[in-house]
This record gives C-alpha cells, structure tokens and sequence, in this order.
C-alpha cells in the first residue's frame, strides 16, 4: 500500500503543481484560487482541458497561446516539474508509512508555493504560513498518540526568537531586516521537524541566503546591507532538509 500511495503522489505531483501555479500567480493579488477558470494573460481566452494538461499541454503548444499565438511563460511547466521533487525525494527514503508520505508531499508543496511567492513577491501569507503549523502540529500528535508538547514549544520558541530578532535590528538599524512572515515560517518549522532540529533549519537557511547573495554578485547584479532578499526559500530549504535528515534517521 506504501508503494501505491508514493506512485499516486509522484502521478498527482504535476497536477498539484498546476494548482500551485495558481495559487503562487493569484493569491498575492488578492483573488480567489478555487472560483474562476484559468485564462490566457494577453486575450484572456478561457483555457480548456486540453490546454490544462500539465506539462504535456505546454509542449503540445510549443509554449503559445492555442487563440492568439502570445508566448507563454517557463513559470507554469516549471512549477509543474518542481512539484514532482518533494515525492520523488521521499521515494529515496523508502520504505514509508502512507501518513508519512502524504504529509511530507504536503509539507513539500506548501513550502514551494512559499518560497516561489517569497522570490515573486517578498511575502509569505498567512493563509499557508499558519495551516502549515497546525498541520504539523496534528501530524505529530497523530503519529506519536499525544499532544506533541515539544512541537508547540518549538513553534512558540522560533517565533518569539525571530520576532526579538527583528525588533532588535529595527530599533539599532534603523529600517526592517526580518518579515514577520519569515517569524511565522520558522513556527512551521518548529511544529514539523521539533526543537533540536531547529538550529539545523537556521544553519542550512543562513547558508542558502549567503550563496543566494554570492550569485547574485557574481551575475554582476549590485548587493549590499541594504538589499532587499526574500528569506523564505532559504527557510523553506531548511526546513525541508532538516524534514528529510529527521526521517533518514541519520
């Protein structure tokens, strides 16, 4: 049964991408993900199922418009393959319990739709921000038969730690450095992965975010104190990798 639920997760990944795209494109703008049919951007031409296929839809078209011949852009295949990556890591990690494998795609899908809407628009909202901790939260208690005291001392600990954090550089710098969605990010993190795991999560994030700023210099682009950079992909990053190394029992 573990094997069938793993292949109906990699099968349903580039489905559950599609929906992702929607929700990375619509929700920063404030419209609704579930009522309104997907159109074309330059004709507004309502997309019929033939061209919602994921993946195979855009190849078919050749990455146009089927009614005004507008390109598409990369965004939405590549949401759809990114989708496929968190069950496809979790297969490496075989075997698995279903539980574990339908919430680990779950945690994987959320934290991508995050770090994709952080890198587009520099927000992480609270609408996925605040299920993820009590999915965690629920998770746990599930799987351990009691409530998960630790996880929600974790969750409390890593908001309240990085809510100091960003008053504190306010107030000597002057100007904000820490979103309080990132606060509430590391919360989630917290609930899924536990309190010893958590200083994991800081350390593969910081990392992340010290590479991300060597790229960007190096593709000669201009980066100094002052530079705005999203924080959630690296939190996000973080979380999942302290997620997978949790369940490799490493």
């Amino acid at each position: 049964m573990d094997i069938i639920t793993l292949w109906t997760l990699l099968i349903a990944a580039p489905f559950v991408g599609s929906f992702l795209g929607v929700v990375v494109t619509r929700l920063p703008e404030g419209r609704s993900v579930v009522w309104g049919r997907s159109a074309c951007d330059r004709c507004s031409h309502t997309l019929g199922p033939a061209s919602l296929v994921p993946i195979l839809s855009y190849l078919w078209s050749r990455g146009r418009c089927r009614h005004c011949a507008a390109p598409i852009g990369a965004f939405h295949p590549a949401i759809e393959l990114a989708a496929v990556l968190p069950p496809l890591c979790l297969a490496f990690l075989m075997p698995l319990d279903s539980l574990t494998l339908c919430a680990g795609a779950g945690l994987g899908w959320v934290l991508l739709a995050l770090a994709w809407i952080d890198l587009r628009h520099m927000i992480l909202p609270d609408v996925l921000t605040l299920p993820l901790i009590m999915a965690g939260i629920l998770v746990a208690w599930v799987q351990d038969g009691r409530l998960p005291i630790d996880r929600l001392a974790a969750a409390a600990a890593a908001y309240a730690g990085l809510v100091l954090l960003e008053v504190l550089y306010r107030r000597f710098r002057g100007r904000d450095g820490i979103g309080r969605g990132d606060a509430k990010l590391l919360a989630a993190g917290g609930a899924w992965v536990g309190p010893a795991a958590l200083p994991q999560v800081l350390l593969t994030a910081a990392l992340a975010g010290l590479l991300a700023m060597a790229a960007l210099r190096l593709a000669g682009r201009r980066v100094d104190a002052a530079t705005p950079i999203p924080f959630g992909p690296c939190l996000a990053l973080g979380i999942w990798a302290a997620w997978l190394f949790a369940l490799s029992g490493l």
